[in-house]
């Protein structure tokens, strides 16, 4: 098969196949978050700069939620639902990530300087 392959065709493939890595590249590339929005029950309990480390703790229905920011990085680092879905995804640090702990409701959101879209609606 690549016998029958002649030179204008390698190119195609060639051009083709840098052409997939440069979009790659630049559309997949999320840009790093500036802070991080933590809500409470449906509502916006606080807005924290990802610049200085710290704990916060997030009271909930089913208890405390402990959010940790760290090297400008956020993440749950404890939670009191069953299945600790939310712990297990780990450290978030571009702009559009979510955890959400729904037994709990409370989720953190990362959002940078231009505001990302997941999808968009009419």
């Amino acid at each position: 098969m690549w016998r029958i392959l002649k030179p204008g065709d390698w190119l195609t493939l060639i051009a083709g196949s840098l052409s997939v890595a440069a979009l790659g590249f630049t559309l997949w590339n999320g840009d790093l978050a500036d802070k991080v929005v933590i809500r409470s029950g449906g509502k916006i309990f606080r807005e924290v700069s990802l610049s200085r480390d710290q704990d916060i703790n997030v009271p909930g229905p089913l208890g405390n939620s402990l959010i940790r920011i760290q090297k400008r990085r956020a993440r749950i680092a404890s939670d009191p639902s069953p299945r600790q879905y939310c712990v297990r995804q780990g450290w978030l640090q571009q702009a559009g990530e979510i955890a959400l702990c729904l037994p709990n409701q409370v989720s953190i959101e990362l959002v940078g300087p231009k505001k990302q879209y997941d999808s968009l609606n009419y």
